[in-house]
């Protein structure tokens, strides 16, 4: 024991020994000093005007001294003003919430440098005389919104005479014709600037404001004869309908309204207020600068859209608490403009879009909205008085307002279904409340909405659902899961569980729902596989539909395919069947469907393979080629959203034609108008046209080339004008075969009118809804065309013009949509 003790002894304490000697030295640190790294100038500037108004947590008017103080410090190194002066033109058009904010760092360094605000004021005019070339108006609009913020500091009478020369195109276009679309746009730039202008310092101009205003009342109060194919709300089968407000006759009115009250928009932040002036310094007489010349183009270019009415929407309108501006306050369009310029302007990057929506508070005056995440509930416990706007409600409401535009959104669909999973996973407990709302407000008035909306609304629904568990409290709509299909609610239900089992499986799906919702998903709905029809011996041709399954299956030429076919064909001619080739084809497309039904590449694999049996039906029996969509319809019938989308791939490889498409759906299956209140019919029948629309597209595109030889052109015309009138065909033939059941005229329907009145009635109403679409998008179509012939912008600029349809969210190749990550626990999606 001793000898033990003596051993671990000795070598304890001769480790701690050597602890003790380096513990002598531990006062003294003998490591280098760290280098430290001092930032450049130039990248701290760049750094803090980036950051600037995103920290509710620092003065506003700090950040704006300390950026100007350092910038008036070092004016004359060229790299730190040429990076400020860049910056600054980019923030301007790029991150609109932030404009009053720069504008305020430019008057503060005119204290200092006042050079150094003539230069950006420079930029700022150069930059809109190229926009105003290019017709990008929404990049006029924020310079004029920049310039506007800092007319304190603009000789004589700063932008005013810029608005003034803008009104008078604008009644240039409006006198040339009352359908004209650019010139409402041009007068919704004057006023969105004009509030800008009046918060601004500069003082004494409460006369330019009102002189501008009235003649701006000639064209904002005039109703144009379009908005009726916008109205989000036309009306539903028992005459509802929603009073519809055009943006630019709400903000005539709310301007006007601003004026009688000394302009107090309370809304709009003042930054510029202490930041031109230091603390404790006396208020000096800035130097002031000319506005350099801007012209103002006399023929005005359109840009790459078609310009159509703009209507405001909102899904927080009949709420007992106003969570959101109402429209006779101008907060209502200063805030929604700023935000969709923000989510416009940002579709590269949907984080930083959502970061923006979660901190709108930070970028308007203090007292604007109550406290973020506050419940719906307390807001009742608010003074009176004080405001209860709820930032997110705010940035939702606007995110919708794109989303549900008509006739098209700016961006893909699925670039709003991102920005509000990416707002709910930084904000859920404050997002997911405000989404549940919207969900019930546009639920509630599914009946008058317009068809395409509900069903934008229905794709968002679902692919929201996938991304967070495939939660929501279906309890609350149990009562209308017993309504017929043909009632709007009903159809909405059985068409976003659709959708769902599309983003993931039948099985899961039914574990989310309660009891009486289970009979809407089948078991047949729960097999991979359907079956295959000819399996059984009492289907007729069935031996050799077999047969030909199984050469199908062992890549088998088709010249051992054709005795069985043919011997279909013979069977069916014996039994009287008028086309031979509708059975034989019925059993060919099954068989396809069949072995491709693992997987999508698959059935393209397949196709691909019977490509020329499958081209050569079309010449020899437009039935025939029908009968393809019958057989693809039919075997997917417990997933039709699968059927669709094959359907879509057949139309690619040009074995379907959009016409045999249109054909089946409106006219061989048109009954009594059931089938108008399927989801996926709408999807198919959409999706088609939508192809034939963009080719059309695609061809005014390529003409437009200035690159372009003369005999391209020429030969680019003629297919354009072929193609035109093939497109203008195919939407007579939609809008024959709809407004026969909206006006109950089709065979089956007029046969029956007294049987059953009130069905006939809602069927008559889908009719109704479905025609106004196609005219809608036809409409449009031919405007589109008629503006890029007449006004053929730049190249770039025209590529922009070219929008993409109705996205599909199935998430099966119709539509790019990648799920952002589901939420195991379900939390944060929607409550």
């Amino acid at each position: 024991m001793g000898e033990y003790d003596r051993r671990n002894g000795a070598h304890r304490g001769g480790h701690n020994n050597r602890k003790r000697r380096h513990r002598e030295d531990d006062d003294f640190d003998r490591r280098p000093p760290r280098r430290q790294y001092q930032e450049p100038v130039h990248v701290k500037v760049r750094r803090q005007l980036l950051a600037i108004a995103e920290s509710p947590l620092k003065k506003i008017d700090d950040e704006v001294q300390e950026i100007a103080t350092t910038l008036a410090e070092n004016h004359e190194d060229d790299e730190i003003r040429g990076t400020f002066l860049d910056l600054v033109s980019q923030l301007v058009v790029e991150q609109a919430l932030k404009i009053p904010f720069v504008a305020a760092v430019i008057l503060a360094i005119n204290t200092k440098k006042p050079e150094l605000a003539q230069e950006a004021i420079s930029r700022a005019a150069a930059a809109l005389n190229e926009h105003f070339e290019a017709g990008a108006w929404r990049e006029v609009k924020l310079l004029l919104r920049f310039l506007g913020c800092m007319q304190a500091i603009l000789e004589n009478d700063g932008v005013f005479p810029v608005l003034e020369e803008l009104f008078s195109r604008a009644v240039d276009l409006q006198t040339a014709s009352s359908e004209d679309g650019l010139g409402p746009e041009i007068v919704k730039v004057i006023l969105l600037t004009i509030p800008y202008v009046m918060a601004s310092s500069a003082s004494g101009l409460d006369a330019f404001a009102r002189s501008l205003l009235e003649k701006t009342d000639i064209i904002a109060s005039t109703s144009h004869p379009l908005e009726a194919i916008v109205d989000p709300y036309p009306g539903s089968e028992d005459g509802t309908s929603h009073e519809a407000h055009s943006i630019i006759r709400l903000l005539q009115h709310q301007l006007q309204s601003e004026a009688a009250k000394s302009w107090e928009l309370a809304c709009i932040p003042r930054p510029w207020r202490t930041s031109s002036v230091e603390e404790g310094a006396e208020p000096t007489i800035p130097s002031k600068h000319p506005l350099p010349s801007i012209i103002v183009p006399f023929s005005a270019s359109p840009g790459a859209q078609p310009r159509l009415p703009e209507m405001y929407f909102s899904v927080y309108s009949d709420q007992d608490v106003e969570t959101v501006p109402p429209t006779s306050n101008i907060a209502s369009s200063i805030l929604r403009d700023a935000l969709v310029d923000t989510i416009s302007i940002l579709d590269y990057n949907r984080n930083a879009t959502a970061k923006f929506l979660i901190d709108l508070d930070c970028y308007f005056s203090p007292g604007t909205f109550v406290k973020r995440a506050t419940p719906f509930d307390r807001l009742r416990e608010v003074e009176d008085g004080k405001s209860k706007w709820k930032p997110e409600d705010v940035a939702v409401d606007a995110v919708f307002s794109q989303l549900l535009q008509l006739p098209e959104p700016e961006h893909k669909l699925v670039y709003y279904h991102a920005v509000l999973t990416e707002s709910c996973k930084i904000a859920p407990a404050a997002i997911a409340p405000s989404l549940g709302r919207a969900i019930r407000y546009l639920y509630r008035h599914v009946d008058p909405m317009d068809l395409e909306l509900e069903y934008r609304f229905m794709d968002w629904f679902s692919h929201h659902l996938s991304n967070f568990g495939f939660t929501w409290k279906w309890t609350e709509w149990v009562d209308d899961v017993e309504l017929p299909l043909a009632r709007p609610k009903k159809a909405f239900i059985v068409g976003a569980l659709e959708k769902e089992i599309r983003l993931s499986f039948a099985q899961r799906i039914r574990g989310t729902l309660p009891e009486p919702y289970q009979v809407l998903i089948t078991e047949a709905k729960e097999k991979d596989t359907p079956d295959f029809k000819y399996s059984s011996d009492k289907t007729p041709y069935a031996p050799q539909a077999r047969e030909i399954l199984r050469l199908l299956r062992a890549k088998a030429p088709d010249a051992d395919l054709e005795p069985h076919l043919s011997s279909i064909e013979s069977d069916a001619a014996e039994l009287g069947v008028t086309d031979p080739l509708i059975p034989s084809t019925d059993a060919y497309m099954t068989a396809i469907c069949f072995i491709g039904s693992k997987s999508l590449s698959h059935v393209l694999s397949c196709i691909e393979r019977c490509k020329e049996r499958l081209l050569a039906l079309g010449p020899q029996s437009e039935a025939a080629r029908r009968q393809i969509v019958t057989s693809v319809m039919e075997y997917w019938a417990e997933k039709p959203g699968v059927g669709v989308n094959v359907v879509d791939k057949l139309l690619n490889y040009t074995i379907l034609t959009p016409l045999s498409v249109i054909t089946w759906a409106l006219s061989d299956k048109i009954g009594k108008g059931k089938i108008l209140t399927q989801a996926h019919i709408y999807e198919m029948v959409a999706s088609t046209m939508h192809k034939v629309t963009n080719r059309v597209r695609q061809i005014v595109i390529a003409r437009n080339r200035a690159e372009l030889p003369a005999e391209q052109k020429a030969m680019l015309d003629e297919t354009l004008e072929q193609e035109r009138t093939q497109m203008k065909e195919l939407f007579v033939t939609v809008e024959d075969a709809l407004a026969g059941v909206a006006s109950g005229i089709v065979d089956e329907m007029a046969e029956s009118r007294d049987q059953d009145t009130e069905g006939e009635a809602l069927l008559r109403g889908w009719g109704a809804r479905w025609l106004r679409v196609f005219r809608r998008k036809m409409a449009v179509e031919e405007a589109w065309i008629g503006e890029m012939l007449a006004n053929p912008p730049g190249e770039g600029e025209v590529m922009d013009g070219l929008v993409g349809g109705a996205d599909d969210v199935g998430g099966d190749g119709n539509g790019m949509v990648v799920k952002a990550g589901e939420d195991e626990d379900g939390d944060g999606g929607i409550s």
